[in-house]
């Protein structure tokens, strides 16, 4: 429960709860927007307030208060924004040149025995901004750096807070008792997505199951919060003490099919908002998982694919004619997994960025993980493309086997040979690419497959492989400029 105390020439008025639940929007960036309910009860004039109720990493230029009902204007004439808990090195500074008595435990016949000391504090040790230094005490008449005990406190002192707090002068038009509503922008709030998608023994039709991560690290806990996630990105500037972890007008459902939504999910603005259906506690420190998406039948076919030369090798706008430029080959075979994101494959529903592992189920029942990869913020009906490995029993060589330039034609002719070599126990088909990175025209004018050109500079061969067999690929480009 959270306790506001409303002031007025510096008497107490009032010490009532909030008992409405707060609210939480958690974004990509490692922030969140709070929404809080404040009761007031105001004179006209000046009232002297104080909420304790913000986070440890609130942005205080960020706070709105406001009558979501509009009857009373509220006008914030000044605030001040606490947030030095009180500590026993802070309350030891509050202290100082005071004697305090400080109690000293010690062992006599295995027995623990304490003793309290007297001493006074000359110099506490506690440095404003977290710093601290050797504090000095006074005990008979002597100096020492360091305490002689536990330090026995009669009071809080002056001018101490327990909790970050927030301190207003505030200006009502008229008086009344009514409900305002805080909001404000913090640190200290990160969420994430995760995918799991689990295959049988054979076959390409997955599982998925979709997770939200919460973490809340901003000093506050919250209590059956109502929570809200946007994917997307926001454009928010940083401070520069805050880490970096480190978006269908529809409302639709992300849940198994059966029972009520965990998680509902609607288009916001140019972004995706993703609500927790029921109010959930977020404690500070606190990392909490929420299913949102779950989904049985997703088509997931792997598709091996050979790139054999370097990942550097691209065109980039300039003539090259250096024979041995981009001839370096790699014989690693990728393993791809390729999903479209549609109701026709059993999803359909814009899903957020986040990292996605995979997983195969053994002959023994036993699921085996098989790679992961993280997807970007994917709306529906995209196709997600991922990379899960190497694989094992599939080899590819690359191989440059002819080169002629005449540079005073203009024309330049480059052949290769790939070979495909699979040791699988089944057949293939593996998926050849090839960038043509020396000039923008070009014209193919042999080959041993057919091909398809899937962008200006790139061409894809499909060869299937039976196993033990060793296929060759062959080409030949012709350049002009």
């Amino acid at each position: 429960m959270k306790t506001l105390l409303a002031r007025f020439a510096g008497a107490t008025l009032l010490a009532v709860s909030a008992g409405a639940a707060p609210s939480l929007t958690i974004y990509n960036q490692d922030f969140a927007v709070v929404r809080d309910v404040v009761p007031l009860n105001l004179k006209p004039g000046v009232n002297a307030l104080t909420y304790p109720g913000a986070t440890a990493q609130v942005e205080p230029d960020s706070v709105i208060l406001r009558d979501p009902t509009g009857v009373h204007s509220l006008q914030i004439l000044e605030q001040n924004y606490r947030n030095d808990p009180v500590t026993q090195e802070l309350l030891l500074s509050l202290f100082e040149g005071k004697t305090l008595n400080f109690a000293h435990e010690y062992s006599l016949n295995n027995t623990t025995t304490t003793k309290l000391i007297s001493g006074r504090v000359v110099r506490s040790g506690y440095v404003p901004g977290g710093g601290s230094e050797q504090p000095i005490i006074e005990v008979n008449g002597q100096l020492q750096f360091s305490l002689p005990g536990e330090p026995r406190f009669p009071s809080l002192g002056d001018d101490t807070v327990l909790h970050p707090a927030f301190n207003w002068l505030l200006q009502s038009d008229v008086p009344g008792k009514f409900d305002a509503e805080i909001g404000y922008v913090t640190g200290g709030f990160s969420w994430s997505a995760s995918y799991n998608l689990v295959a049988p023994e054979t076959g390409d039709n997955v599982d998925l199951l979709g997770w939200i991560t919460l973490k809340n690290e901003s000093g506050k806990t919250f209590t059956d919060a109502r929570i809200k996630v946007l994917a997307g990105e926001v454009n928010k500037i940083q401070p520069m003490f805050r880490r970096s972890f480190g978006a269908a007008p529809v409302a639709m459902a992300l849940s198994a099919p059966s029972g009520e939504p965990a998680v509902t999910e609607k288009a916001f603005d140019e972004y995706h908002l993703y609500s927790i259906a029921r109010p959930t506690t977020l404690r500070d420190r606190e990392t909490k998982q929420v299913e949102f998406v779950s989904a049985t039948g997703v088509h997931a076919p792997v598709i091996y694919q050979y790139d054999g030369a370097d990942e550097g090798f691209r065109f980039y706008g300039n003539l090259n004619w250096d024979q041995g430029f981009g001839t370096q080959s790699n014989k690693k075979v990728a393993i791809l997994r390729e999903f479209v994101n549609a109701e026709t494959n059993q999803l359909g529903m814009p899903l957020p960025a986040g990292k996605l592992r995979f997983y195969r189920r053994d002959d023994d029942g036993q699921l085996e993980f098989t790679g992961e990869n993280t997807i970007d913020h994917t709306p529906r009906n995209e196709t997600i493309h991922l990379t899960t490995g190497n694989a094992f029993d599939l080899v590819g060589e690359r191989k440059q086997s002819d080169f002629h330039v005449d540079t005073t034609a203009k024309w330049l002719d480059e052949s290769f040979e790939i070979s495909l070599r699979n040791r699988k126990k089944t057949p293939v088909t593996i998926r050849v690419v090839e960038h043509l990175y020396r000039w923008s025209n070009w014209t193919l004018t042999a080959k041993s497959d057919n091909f398809k050109k899937t962008d200006a500079q790139t061409i894809q061969f499909d060869v299937p492989v039976a196993p033990d067999q060793e296929r060759k690929v062959t080409y030949t480009v012709h350049y002009t400029w």
